[in-house]
């Protein structure tokens, strides 16, 4: 240390004064340039310190705008939410009111014609039923030919019988108002019975009058001889009453075409059918037609179908109507669920397009919170020729346009 103190002496000591004096002087010129440097720098770091905070000040008001601006959509968003679902709970409970009035009407009426179609089967068996036992009573009374030959041994018992096992088939059959007995027609006849046809037709005649005088002395007949004679008799009888009931009650616009001959005998009409085919071809040929009881009942059962048929059809029509009326509140209830599926079509559009605002708008936050300024211009002041940079309220306003304007 010493032979270096020495040395810098000993080359000191070889400048002149003025060469000393000189050198001081820039010397100390160079310290006052280094505190001049030294305090340019301390203040350029101060200002860009300031700038910073400036900045970050600019940032965080942005940011609590841009958070407040959120919080805002947010709300409007929940309060939309909340009033669209009330209207559609509204309108969900309307549609289940409706919807459960309508079918409790369905079920009513399925439940009343239900309940009508178990009471028509109760009545239907309870006549099947009568009907059963009125054949039974049948097959034995054809079974005592011996007692309803005495019965019918003269004329008059043999036309009260016939009289009242008609009438007994044809009141069991039909109902009060169908039938008539005795019944004045235009020529002045009477006939046994007529019968009411359906949809306003022409009645149906029934005679009764039997010629059973001339089938007792068949049956009483003591050799061929006398037993050709009461047939040939017979038949001749049979001929002359079905001419007589033929010219009688069969009258063009006010009777039926066609007339019903009764034979009050299963028997007889057995016997009649075998041995007597010549006037069943001529009774059919005279549109008469030969019936027993068991086949005046069968048609007395189809007469009675026919006019049930013809009631139900009148009732058709009723549940017809009440079926339209049915249809007609159905068509109304298609339509105005469509138009409340329109209706919730159009409110899914109008959310769908909030939703897109709402995203637009969170894509801009993230760029504007993302948002870099460019790496020079924190690093030197700003120049006489330079614009002054922009206030933070001024920003945040051309922010607040650019919103309004993308939406």
């Amino acid at each position: 240390m010493t032979a270096h103190a020495d040395s810098l002496s000993a080359a000191l000591s070889s400048f002149s004064p003025a060469t000393l004096a000189v050198a001081g002087g820039a010397i100390a010129a160079l310290i006052v340039l280094m505190i001049v440097l030294l305090f340019r720098s301390s203040q350029l770091r101060r200002e860009q310190a300031e700038d910073a905070q400036e900045r970050a000040a600019g940032a965080d008001a942005r940011m609590a705008e841009l958070l407040k601006i959120q919080s805002e959509m947010h709300g409007r968003m929940a309060a939309m939410a909340e009033v669209f679902g009330s209207r559609q709970s509204e309108l969900n409970q309307a549609i289940n009111q409706r919807l459960d009035g309508m079918t409790q009407r369905v079920s009513t009426s399925i439940s009343e014609q239900t309940k009508s179609t178990h009471e028509n089967l109760q009545k239907l068996q309870a006549r099947l039923a009568v009907i059963d036992a009125a054949q039974n009573n049948i097959q034995t009374l054809a079974k005592d030919v011996v007692g309803l030959q005495a019965i019918l041994s003269n004329k008059q018992t043999r036309g009260a019988f016939g009289q009242s096992r008609m009438e007994t088939i044809v009141a069991d059959g039909l109902p009060m108002g169908a039938y008539a007995f005795q019944q004045t027609l235009s020529n002045g006849s009477r006939p046994d019975c007529t019968i009411r046809m359906p949809n306003g037709a022409a009645p149906l005649v029934i005679d009764a009058k039997f010629p059973l005088e001339a089938w007792n002395a068949i049956r009483d007949a003591g050799g061929p001889d006398l037993a050709k004679a009461a047939s040939q008799q017979f038949r001749r009888d049979m001929e002359i009453h079905i001419r007589d009931i033929s010219e009688k009650y069969l009258i063009q616009g006010e009777t039926q075409d066609t007339a019903f001959l009764f034979v009050p005998s299963e028997s007889i009409f057995a016997e009649i059918h075998e041995n007597f085919e010549p006037i069943v071809q001529k009774a059919h040929r005279a549109r008469i037609v030969i019936v027993s009881p068991s086949l005046l009942m069968l048609s007395i059962q189809v007469i009675q179908a026919v006019l049930k048929d013809q009631r139900m059809q009148a009732q058709a029509h009723v549940i017809q109507g009440e079926v339209a009326n049915l249809m007609d509140d159905l068509s109304r209830l298609d339509d105005r669920v469509r138009k409340l599926q329109g209706h919730f079509a159009m409110a899914q559009k109008d959310v769908d397009m909030i939703v897109t605002s709402a995203d637009k708008l969170t894509k801009r936050g993230v760029r504007i919170e993302a948002l870099e300024f460019e790496a020079g211009d924190g690093n030197r002041p700003p120049s006489d020729t330079e614009p002054a940079p922009k206030s933070v309220e001024s920003r945040t306003g051309l922010l607040k346009l650019r919103v309004v304007d993308d939406e």
